[in-house]
């Protein structure tokens, strides 16, 4: 089916092509008639393979070859930890942790994608004033899985 689509997309490009550079004349008047019959060949070539039975509406739409393309998974992985990140950044600034650097490491270049760990560096951490007393380390370790839904490693850089 691609193939067959192609081929009408190549010799109508073809066809306009030589249309443009052949003058007006006798000799174009030919070229034009030899290329729509070559159009109407190219139109009409699986219609043998319509009649012999041989040709089925589930043979164009369902494809044996499935093919992965690893920059859409890997756009999608990005976006899924970006998205992840910022949401446990949020809610640790929710809950009084302000400046708090959440990375996330995954392997994001598969389809079904891994979380390895999760880095949080609190090196410019700044605590609001109504939250002086909390746990910092256990706050955040509860925030990281209570988002990411799984048991992960927390690193703290601090």
């Amino acid at each position: 089916m691609t193939a067959w689509i192609l081929a009408i997309t190549g010799v109508t490009v073809l066809s306009v092509l030589v249309d443009l550079i052949l003058p007006n004349g006798q000799t174009s008047k030919y070229i034009k008639n030899v290329f729509a019959f070559i159009m109407i060949f190219v139109i009409i070539s699986p219609l043998p393979s319509i009649i012999n039975g041989k040709f089925t509406i589930d043979n164009i739409l369902s494809t044996e070859e499935i093919t992965i393309q690893e920059d859409f998974i890997y756009q999608v992985n990005k976006d899924k930890l970006l998205a992840l990140e910022k949401n446990i950044t949020q809610i640790l600034e929710e809950k009084g942790l302000k400046n708090v650097i959440v990375t996330i490491n995954a392997d994001i270049f598969e389809i079904d994608m891994q979380l390895k760990s999760v880095n949080v560096d609190l090196s410019d951490l700044v605590i609001d004033e109504n939250y002086t007393h909390i746990d910092i380390k256990k706050t955040v370790t509860d925030v990281v899985n209570q988002i990411v839904g799984e048991e992960v490693v927390v690193i703290f850089n601090e």
